[in-house]
């Protein structure tokens, strides 16, 4: 009897143990801090992809961009699709970060970044919107939430706000 009753209490607590357990889902943990300077930092990573071979492509008439060459992380670069391009009404995977290197007379003077963080608290329709100086001077800060950029980024047909498909 009393091996019966030890036994019971041990399985009793090793169940009160178990339940007493808590369980975490650390699935969509993240630990980027997607800064203006971390970004930055990240546009100058290896890796990019250029659209169109890194030509020079002319700046639509309603751009306030000029000219550019834009390039693609490898999450950027695996959602597009044979053709090089976001399929109308595709979805960029969430870190995809999009750079927009802008020339004016033909040397290199600006970047426009996009990174895809819809969780993050400064995402405007799920973008971290920003532009730096070559120095990595902050010239619109991903704080802004893309105002004054999301209206014109938002005209259809929509590749999830990039309009380079469209216009080149």
């Amino acid at each position: 009897m009393n091996r019966k009753v030890i036994i019971l209490a041990a399985g009793l607590s090793i169940f009160i143990v178990m339940k007493s357990c808590v369980y975490h889902d650390y699935g969509d943990f993240t630990t980027s801090d997607n800064s203006d300077a971390s970004l930055f930092d990240e546009i100058n990573e290896a890796g990019y992809q250029f659209y169109q071979n890194g030509s020079l492509l002319a700046a639509a008439p309603e751009s306030p961009h000029g000219s550019f060459k834009l390039r693609f992380n490898s999450a950027a670069a695996s959602s597009l699709d044979n053709t090089g391009e976001l399929p109308e009404n595709g979805k960029f995977k969430e870190g995809s970060i999009v750079v927009k290197e802008i020339y004016q007379n033909n040397s290199l003077s600006l970047y426009a970044v996009l990174k895809k963080a819809p969780s993050d608290a400064a995402a405007g329709n799920g973008w971290l919107w920003s532009e730096y100086a070559l120095d990595g001077s902050v010239l619109y800060s991903i704080e802004s939430e893309g105002a004054g950029c999301i209206e014109c980024h938002s005209d259809t047909p929509n590749r999830d706000l990039v309009r380079t498909f469209d216009l080149h």
